[in-house]
């Protein structure tokens, strides 16, 4: 059942269930599309999430009353049809050793080998549910519960930009040094969050995320031609 709130005198929230799905999540996917899609007056932005889609608008052009109408006639006609649109993005990883110190860890937690753990975490695809908590940090489902491992007790002051990873039932990307408690087990040489770059980004809410293994001659390669461009 569609549900949409006011956010303060600017914004809709829909809600399009409660659960983290990846049907509910390509209702969220679509209806995002649609709003763009529509150019409806006033709207300034949408920003999707696991389970909703946040609406901002111009409250000089339009209202609430205005914007939750046009929302309600969107959301009647979602299929929620999942495995279809989005991009497949790789990104390579350089796994274990100071890159990923929490390596050995997950693969304790889960009675398996280190070579296991970076087997299974590659071996498939990951859905962009949404994107938060820092610009350009993917929240990635569809992890196998092999490699499922609890967040740190105390969180790290400093997280390297580029780090991988596992939270809970999740895994994701630092795109930029911050701080954070997930155990970390790779790093990328990729640069994924480039403010001053114009266009469309590497991945976007929607997309899939594939992730590579590479040796760390090939990570410090890939990070100097990172650097040149």
């Amino acid at each position: 059942m569609v549900q949409i709130k006011a956010v303060g005198d600017c914004g809709a929230l829909v809600e399009l269930g409660d659960s983290i799905s990846e049907t509910v999540n390509s209702k969220v996917m679509e209806l995002s599309r649609k709003i763009n899609e529509h150019s409806l007056e006033g709207i300034l932005e949408t920003v999707p999430a696991f389970c909703s889609v946040l609406v901002c608008y111009d409250p000089l052009k339009t209202d609430y009353n205005a914007v939750s109408k046009v929302l309600f006639q969107l959301s009647e006609s979602l299929e929620g049809r999942t495995g279809t649109g989005g991009r497949l993005v790789e990104i390579p990883v350089c796994y274990g050793g100071s890159f990923g110190p929490d390596l050995s860890f997950v693969a304790e937690h889960g009675n398996i080998t280190e070579e296991e753990v970076i087997r299974i975490h590659c071996s498939r695809d990951y859905r962009i549910y949404m994107l938060g908590f820092l610009p350009g940090f993917p929240y990635l489902a569809g992890m196998d519960e092999r490699i499922f491992t609890p967040r740190l007790k105390t969180p790290r002051t400093r997280i390297p930009a580029g780090s991988i990873g596992i939270g809970g039932e999740q895994t994701g990307i630092y795109p930029m040094d911050s701080p954070g408690g997930w155990q970390l087990i790779g790093r990328t040489p990729y640069r994924l969050f480039k403010p001053e770059q114009a266009g469309r980004p590497l991945y976007e809410a929607g997309d899939s995320i594939r992730f590579v293994p590479i040796r760390r001659e090939e990570f410090e390669e890939m990070r100097r031609e990172q650097e040149k461009g």
